[in-house]
């Protein structure tokens, strides 16, 4: 079978398509056929050798895609930690959901990560307790995969939201799925314009991926008692922490890792069975910006890596 491989270490160059093995029938995994696959800043680390746990190339890249589950013909979307893009996969039969039958598969490849950790950002923010009202949330890459994901939700929470991106086209169009507060942050110093949006208060969460300088920022945007949800590191350098900023809002950090939360059942039930009535009462809908066939990965990783896409970039596995 064909698979995308990472032949070795380093930036979308690496990434070409390979004849691969077919995966083995492991006890208590089952067998889908992939359709599609959502590209993830994390694939981007996982083929320079920066994401935890990475194997030895070459292997199979990939942790998100849509399909048929080969024993049942039903069509589900799924997450693994590697081998997702390929034409078979194995996987934990508890990381399958259903898709709608409305969704086609390029859609139902943009949903699991970044509806998961989208909702998991609010969950830890705790906007999903039933007291939310007024609630501020800065998104930071709102444009993006898990940004759009997070507005679609926020809307539904009614929270005010205040998103970041670089360009005043994404930002028109994340307006369109709810988005309040629109900041061009090559125009405009993000820190400045929530004080100014917010009459020097701030908001009650930042949804943070970038890491390096940006971590220290968004703790200086937070409100009394607010929360920065760390969700990754897309600039590649390790997030600063002002602790003395923390000590003076009694605010403070907390990660987010969708790897680590995938392992625990209750609570990946918990959050389906909510996003999954979302789902049902047509409030979510996976926003796909750019579809690439599987020979051109090197490109859809170097549109991600560039910044310049808007919502999910997914690939045509089959």
């Amino acid at each position: 079978m064909k698979g995308i491989v990472v032949t070795r270490l380093g930036g979308p160059e690496v990434l070409e398509v390979r004849d691969v093995p077919p995966p083995a029938a492991e006890s208590g995994k089952v067998l889908v056929r992939v359709q599609a696959g959502g590209v993830n800043f994390a694939d981007l680390m996982t083929a320079q050798g920066g994401y935890p746990g990475t194997p030895k190339p070459p292997f199979i890249a990939g942790r998100e895609f849509a399909g048929v589950e080969e024993a049942t013909g039903r069509r589900v979307m799924g997450y693994t930690q590697w081998a997702a893009f390929a034409e078979k996969t194995a996987v934990r039969p508890e990381l399958l959901w259903t898709v709608p039958d409305q969704w086609n598969a390029e859609q139902a490849a943009a949903f699991p990560v970044n509806y998961f950790t989208a909702y998991f950002a609010y969950w830890e923010a705790g906007f999903l307790d039933g007291n939310h009202s007024g609630k501020r949330v800065l998104i930071h890459a709102v444009a993006g995969g898990v940004g759009t994901a997070a507005v679609q939700i926020g809307k539904i929470l009614g929270a005010d939201m205040y998103g970041t991106s670089s360009s005043e086209d994404k930002l028109a169009r994340v307006r369109e799925l709810g988005l309040q507060q629109a900041i061009n942050y090559k125009e405009r110093d993000y820190e400045e314009a929530i004080k100014d949006l917010t009459h020097g208060e701030g908001v009650d969460a930042v949804f943070e991926m970038l890491g390096g300088e940006h971590t220290a920022k968004s703790i200086r945007c937070l409100r009394d008692f607010g929360k920065v949800i760390q969700y990754g590191t897309a600039t590649g350098k390790q997030p600063q922490l002002d602790l003395r900023a923390l000590y003076a809002k009694a605010a403070s950090v907390q990660g987010l890792w969708l790897t680590y939360l995938s392992g625990k059942r209750e609570l990946m039930n918990e959050a389906w069975k909510q996003l999954s009535q979302w789902i049902a009462d047509g409030k979510l809908h996976p926003v796909v910006g750019h579809v690439f066939p599987a020979e051109q990965v090197p490109e859809a990783y170097r549109l991600l890596a560039e910044r310049k896409n808007f919502g999910k970039v997914v690939l045509k596995i089959a």
